[in-house]
C-alpha cells in the first residue's frame, strides 16, 4: 500500500497537550507557543486527510476533491477569522495569497513528485483540469482589478470597500455555479476512476461512514482550537524573529493551514489518482479564492474592527498571477511526471525567497 511509504506523524500529537499547557502556563513564550501550535496541527491534518479519503472512496473523485478541499480549508478559514477579529488584515490577505500559491505550487508539486517517482506517467482528465485552471484565472482577475483600481484611481477607502464587497458577491455566485457544474451538470469530467486494489477490483473503504465523520469532526475541532492559539502568537513571534507580516502570512501560516491538503494529495498521487490530487490541490486554491476570500470580506463587516478589502499588495498579485500561469501549462495536456513537480517546487521556492526579502515598508499596499 502507498500509505506504508508515508511515515506516521501520530507522534506529533504530543504537541497538542504541549500547546495547551504552554498557552496556560507560559503564554509569554510566544515563539514556543507558535511552534508547538504549528506542529500540533500537522498530525491533526493528517487524520483529517485520512477521514476525507475514506469518504472520498465512497463517492467519485470530484466530490472527494471537494470534501478534501473543504475540510482542508477549515483551519485556514478559522485562522483568518480569528486574525480578522484582532484587526490583522495584512496577515489575513497574506495567508490567502499563501494558500492559493501553496496549494498550486507546493502541494501539487510535492504530490506530483511523490506520484511520479512511483508511477512513470500520471494521467488526469484534461477537461476537468482546464476548468480548474480557468476558475483560477478568474481568481487572479478578481485580485488584480482592486489592486489596479487602488493604484490608478487612488480612491477613498469607502469606495475600495464597496468595490471589494461587490466583487466578493460575484465570486461567491461564481463559486456556487462551479459546484453545480462539477457536481451535477458536468460531473463526468471530474469523476476519475474508482480506487482499486492490486487485483484490479474496486477497493472498499476501511472505515465506516460514522467513523469517518467522527474523526472529521474531532480533528476539525482540535485544529480550530490549535488555530486560535496560533493566531494569538503570530504578531509577537514575527517581532521576535524579525519576520514581516507578509512572510508570516504567505509562507508560515499558509503552509500550516495547507497541511491537510499536502498529506492527502501526496498519498492519493502515490496511488496514481491524479484526478483526486488535482481536485484537492487546485480545487482548494479555487475554494480559497472564490469562497473563503469573499466570505472573509463580508464577515469583516460584522466581526472585524474595520472592513477588509481585496486590495492585495503588488507582490501578492504578482505571485498569484505567476502561479496561475504555471498551472495553466501543467493542466494543458492531461499528463504529468515527477519533473513537473520539481518545477512547481522551484517556482514556489523562488517566490518564498522574494517574500522573505521584501521589507515591511514595501509590503504595504499603499
Amino acid at each position: 500500500m502507498a500509505r506504508a511509504l508515508v511515515p506516521s506523524l501520530d507522534w506529533l500529537l504530543v504537541f497538542v497537550p504541549a500547546t495547551i499547557a504552554l498557552e496556560h502556563l507560559a503564554p509569554h513564550r510566544f515563539v514556543a507557543v507558535f511552534a508547538c501550535a504549528c506542529l500540533a496541527i500537522v498530525p491533526l491534518a493528517a487524520w483529517l486527510g485520512r477521514a476525507t479519503e475514506q469518504l472520498a472512496e465512497r463517492t467519485n473523485e470530484g466530490i472527494g476533491g471537494l470534501l478534501n478541499a473543504t475540510f482542508g480549508n477549515a483551519a485556514e478559514l478559522i485562522i483568518a477569522l480569528a486574525a480578522l477579529r484582532h484587526g490583522y488584515d495584512a496577515v489575513v490577505k497574506a495567508s490567502l495569497t499563501g494558500s492559493i500559491i501553496g496549494n498550486i505550487l507546493l502541494v501539487l508539486g510535492a504530490a506530483t513528485i511523490a506520484g511520479g517517482v512511483k508511477h512513470r506517467s500520471l494521467r488526469f482528465n484534461v477537461t476537468g483540469a482546464r476548468s480548474y485552471a480557468t476558475m483560477l484565472t478568474l481568481a487572479a482577475i478578481a485580485l488584480v482589478v482592486p489592486a489596479a483600481f487602488h493604484h490608478i484611481v487612488h480612491p477613498r477607502a469607502i469606495v475600495e470597500h464597496e468595490l471589494s464587497d461587490e466583487i466578493a458577491v460575484v465570486l461567491l455566485l461564481t463559486y456556487f455555479a462551479s459546484l453545480v457544474f462539477s457536481l451535477r451538470t458536468h460531473k463526468h469530467l471530474f469523476t476519475g476512476e474508482a480506487p482499486r486494489d492490486d487485483r484490479g477490483t474496486r477497493r472498499e473503504p476501511a472505515w465506516s461512514v460514522r467513523r469517518s465523520v467522527g474523526v472529521l469532526a474531532g480533528a476539525t475541532a482540535l485544529v480550530a482550537w490549535m488555530s486560535e492559539i496560533l493566531v494569538g502568537a503570530i504578531q509577537p513571534t514575527a517581532e521576535a524573529l524579525g519576520l514581516t507580516d507578509l512572510f508570516i502570512g504567505v509562507i508560515v501560516v499558509a503552509v500550516v493551514g495547507n497541511a491537510a491538503e499536502h498529506a492527502t494529495a501526496v498519498q492519493v498521487a502515490m496511488k496514481n489518482r491524479m484526478d483526486l490530487a488535482l481536485g484537492i490541490a487546485i480545487g482548494s486554491s479555487v475554494q480559497i479564492a472564490l469562497f473563503v476570500a469573499p466570505v472573509l470580506v463580508l464577515a469583516s463587516l460584522v466581526i472585524a474592527p474595520r472592513p477588509m478589502d481585496l486590495v492585495f499588495t503588488s507582490c501578492e498579485v504578482m505571485a498569484i498571477v505567476i502561479a496561475v500561469a504555471v498551472i495553466g501549462q501543467i493542466a494543458g495536456d492531461g499528463e504529468s511526471h515527477w519533473l513537473e513537480g520539481v518545477q512547481l517546487l522551484a517556482v514556489y521556492a523562488i517566490l518564498a525567497i522574494a517574500f522573505y526579502l521584501v521589507p515591511e515598508t514595501v509590503a504595504a499596499p499603499g
